[in-house]
């Protein structure tokens, strides 16, 4: 459950990693032959994944909304109950002569969540919270499930990644008060203490690919 306020023990809990350093993805995707490219993710609450990539080089447009489920029930309080099969997700838009579909994965896994805690992300617990890659065709299948396969097999998590490689059936846009929710509530108790950190990993971790301006400066 997320809480709207105070967060209890506010603490981001950082993922532990066996490796010194994040591999790259032997399997990078499609190759860099088109202006934009689209990838649809969920790993916990909307909010944060999508702060950090509005802040990436690359990125063109980010939207958050729900995935997995049904239209009737695409809608905030009914996702929210963890009863109709959604995940808060993230629609990304990025332009793959900048970033490759491998690195955006590499920042989903390194960054942006923990693939490891099934179907919870810190203090929100449900099957909404879950960590999961909504596929459009072969190619990011088999870079996704490549991807995976390669970092259970180098043990950077300590524990097994639990992310689901699932086809996307469809993507439906959250409420207008959730987009860019991040940047527009930068002081709200659950964004400073479990999405801000998201944003300085990505700022430490990869200054290549961090960007003070969100989506070229369009919110």
């Amino acid at each position: 459950m997320r809480l709207s306020g105070i967060v209890m023990g506010a603490v981001c809990a950082s993922v532990a990693f066996a490796a010194s350093s994040f591999p790259d993805p032997t399997v990078t995707g499609q190759p860099a032959t088109s202006k934009q490219a689209v990838v649809v993710i969920a790993g916990g609450c909307f909010w944060g994944l999508e702060g950090v990539y509005e802040h990436t080089k690359g990125v063109l447009d980010t939207q958050v909304g729900y995935s997995g489920g049904a239209k009737k029930t695409a809608t905030y309080k009914q996702v929210s109950d963890g009863n109709t099969g959604h995940a808060e997700a993230i629609k990304i838009t990025y332009d793959p002569s900048v970033i490759s579909y491998g690195q955006v994965l590499k920042l989903f896994f390194d960054v942006a969540h923990d693939p490891t805690t099934l179907n919870r992300q810190h203090y929100d617990v449900g099957t909404q919270y879950r960590s999961a890659i909504f596929f459009s065709d072969e190619v990011q299948k088999t870079a996704a499930e490549a991807y995976i396969k390669q970092l259970d097999a180098a043990k950077v998590f300590k524990s097994p990644i639990v992310t689901a490689v699932v086809p996307l059936e469809a993507f439906y846009a959250a409420e207008a008060y959730h987009q860019h929710y991040l940047d527009n509530n930068p002081t709200q108790p659950y964004i400073v203490a479990q999405d801000l950190p998201k944003i300085e990993d990505l700022k430490k971790k990869y200054p290549e690919w961090y960007r003070k301006e969100i989506n070229g400066g369009k919110k």
